[in-house]
């Protein structure tokens, strides 16, 4: 089963998360890649039998610009994919996370499920995004 995860990090909170992904991923003998929005290529991407995608919160609960371009890139090909989503987040409730949610739903994609950490991760949040990668 090959897995793409494709993040954005301006804090190193959600790099942390990609990375704790990679590894679930690996531990459950997964073909993994692992790239930056900004040097993601879609095809690859959408390729992938799991498609993990991380974002911190910016502004006023958006994705960061380059997931944002990335998943504007991909948002209409998503039919019938499987999709993780993780990222963290400063203030507010986390609801850029929701709202990706619904899109990952409104473009027809299975969200397999969502992990939000607020800040830096803690153990737990680690170990959610590990098991979003074994799904």
């Amino acid at each position: 089963m090959k897995v793409a995860i494709v993040y954005a990090s301006t804090t190193g909170n959600t790099e942390s998360l990609a990375n704790a992904a990679a590894q679930g991923a690996k531990d459950a003998g997964r073909d993994v890649s692992i790239v930056t929005a900004d040097s993601a290529d879609s095809a690859d991407v959408l390729s992938a039998d799991l498609i993990l995608l991380g974002s911190p919160a910016m502004g006023a609960e958006q994705l960061e610009d380059s997931m944002e371009t990335f998943f504007s890139g991909i948002e209409g090909s998503l039919s019938g994919k499987k999709v993780g989503l993780f990222g963290s987040y400063d203030w507010g409730e986390g609801q850029w996370i929701s709202d990706w949610s619904d899109r990952v739903t409104s473009a027809g994609a299975t969200l397999v499920n969502a992990v939000k950490a607020h800040l830096a991760p803690e153990d737990a949040d680690l170990e959610a995004v590990k098991q979003l990668a074994q799904a």
